[in-house]
C-alpha cells in the first residue's frame, strides 16, 4: 500500500494506542519512502523506537517551532496523524500548511465496521469532501467490494490502551512536560477497562430480550439515538460541550413533539462503556418528561437490526448516520457531518423530524458511499491487522492506479484527493 509515497519523506506524529503506526512505517519502507516518527511520551516510545524515532520533550507552546525545524531538517513532504483535532496535531497541521507539506489523517472508518479512514487535509468536520449533492449525482461510481471482516476489536483496543497508559506512566521522567489530550491515569485506565468488561456482561444479561421486543412490538415506531464517546474530538464539530447536552435536547424535543405512539431508543457507545453510564441521568429525564417505557436505554444490541427497524436516527455527527442512510432510515444531524446534505439527511428542524422526516435518496447515497469508499476508506482496523496485508490494511479492490472515475456524460476525469492505497 501507500505506493504514491515512494521517494517521499513522511513525518508520523501520534497514532492510536498500539502498533498501528509501526505497521504503517513498515508499509512505507516497502515502497521506499523514508519516514520520521515523533514520540511525545513513554507510550509512543514503547510502540515505536529505533533510528527513525525522535522524541519531543518540550511544551505544547514550543511544539510548533520544533516541528517546523524538524520538517525542514528532514525535507518532509508529508505528515501522517491519527485524528486531526488533537492539540499537538492541530498545531503541526497549521505549520505543515505554511510549509507546503501535505497532510494525511487516519481515523476510524466513515464506513463501519471493517474500515479505516485515510484522507487528505482533514476528516469529519475538517474534511474537504464535496458537500454538494449535485456533485455526487453526476458520478458513475463502481460497486464497492465487500470488505474482509476484522472481527471484534474491543479487547484489542482495551489491551493496547492499558499498555499505552502503563508505558506513559513509567516513561514520565523522560517526558515530564507531556500533557495527554484525554485522561490517561494508569490506575484509572485499568480500573475503567475492568469495569467495562463487567458492564459488558451485566448489560448482555439484562438486555437479552430487548432487541426481540423492539423488533416485534415497536418496529417502525421508535427513533434511534446512537451516542458518541464522551471525549470524542468530533463533538467540537457541533454546538455541544458534552454528550449529555445532546441527550437532554433530544429527549426534551421528543417528549414535546414526537407522536405519542413512538419510543426513543438511546444506545451507549461500546467504546464508552468503561467510562460513562447514563442510566441515572436518563431515568431522571424520563421521569421529568413522563416518558415511562417510551424511553429505552440500551448498550450492545445489534446495530444494523436497530437501524433497519427504526423510524429515524438522530446523531451529532456520528458515522452511524451513514449506516442509517445505508438502511434507508431517515437521519437528522445535530452537528456538522460530511453526509449532512439535501437528499441524504433531514434539513429541517429536530421538531419537524419527528413527524415529517425527509426520505433518503437511495441513488444519491449509493454514489456518495461509493465516492468516500474509493477515495478515503481502507479495509481494516487501527486495532487489529488484517493478515497478509501491507500495514495491516487493504485498499479497495476497485481502486486502480489512479483511483479515479468519471462524471456522467463527461470525458474529463476527477482527480483523486487522497493517495492511491493499493491492495
Amino acid at each position: 500500500m501507500l505506493r504514491k509515497f515512494a521517494g517521499r519523506h513522511v513525518i508520523l506524529l501520534q497514532g492510536p494506542a498500539g502498533p498501528f503506526f509501526r505497521r504503517i512505517a513498515a508499509a512505507l519502507d516497502e515502497v521506499r519512502a523514508t519516514h520520521t516518527k515523533v514520540n511525545f511520551n513513554g507510550g509512543d516510545a514503547a510502540f515505536f523506537s529505533g533510528p527513525h524515532a525522535v522524541s519531543y520533550r518540550g511544551t505544547l507552546e514550543d511544539w510548533p517551532t520544533f516541528f517546523r525545524n524538524l520538517a525542514r531538517r528532514v525535507d518532509a513532504t508529508d505528515v501522517f496523524v491519527f485524528g486531526d483535532m488533537r492539540p499537538l496535531h492541530a498545531r503541526a497541521i497549521a505549520v505543515a500548511r505554511e510549509l507546503g507539506i501535505r497532510i494525511y489523517v487516519f481515523e476510524e472508518g466513515y464506513l463501519r465496521p471493517d474500515y479505516v479512514t485515510f484522507e487528505a487535509d482533514g476528516v469529519n468536520g475538517n474534511s474537504r469532501l464535496p458537500r454538494d449533492p449535485g456533485f455526487y449525482r453526476s458520478l458513475n461510481v463502481p460497486e464497492v467490494p465487500t470488505p474482509e471482516p476484522v472481527g471484534n476489536t474491543f479487547w484489542a483496543s482495551a489491551w493496547w490502551s492499558i499498555l499505552y497508559a502503563l508505558a506513559t506512566a513509567f516513561g514520565w521522567p523522560a517526558f515530564p512536560k507531556y500533557q495527554h489530550h484525554r485522561p490517561l491515569n494508569v490506575g484509572y485506565q485499568i480500573y475503567a477497562q475492568c469495569r467495562g468488561a463487567v458492564r459488558w456482561l451485566v448489560f448482555r444479561i439484562r438486555e437479552r430480550n430487548v432487541l426481540e421486543q423492539l423488533v416485534e412490538h415497536r418496529s417502525g415506531q421508535f427513533y434511534f439515538v446512537p451516542l458518541q464517546v464522551y471525549c470524542d474530538f468530533q463533538l467540537r464539530h457541533s454546538d455541544y460541550a458534552d454528550v449529555r447536552d445532546f441527550i437532554r435536547e433530544v429527549v426534551d424535543s421528543f417528549a414535546r413533539h414526537a407522536p405519542a405512539s413512538t419510543s426513543l431508543v438511546i444506545k451507549h457507545h461500546p467504546m464508552d462503556r468503561s467510562f460513562r453510564d447514563y442510566s441515572r441521568f436518563l431515568r431522571e429525564l424520563s421521569t421529568a418528561h413522563g416518558l415511562g417505557e417510551r424511553l429505552v436505554y440500551v448498550h450492545d444490541l445489534h446495530l444494523p437490526t436497530l437501524l433497519r427497524h427504526a423510524k429515524g436516527t438522530i446523531v451529532i455527527n456520528s458515522t452511524v448516520g451513514i449506516s442509517s442512510l445505508q438502511h434507508g432510515t431517515p437521519v437528522k444531524v445535530m452537528g456538522w457531518a460530511i453526509y449532512d446534505m439535501l437528499g441524504l439527511t433531514h434539513q429541517g428542524t429536530l421538531e419537524s423530524f419527528w413527524t415529517h422526516a425527509e426520505p433518503v435518496d437511495h441513488g444519491l447515497f449509493k454514489n456518495f458511499r461509493g465516492w468516500i469508499a474509493h477515495h478515503t476508506q481502507l479495509n481494516g482496523s487501527v486495532w487489529k491487522a488484517l493478515p497478509g496485508t501491507a500495514g495491516g490494511l487493504r485498499g479497495s479492490a476497485s481502486t486502480g492506479e489512479s483511483g479515479e472515475f468519471r462524471l456522467r456524460g463527461e470525458g474529463d476525469r476527477l482527480g483523486d484527493p487522497s493517495p492511491d492505497l493499493g491492495r
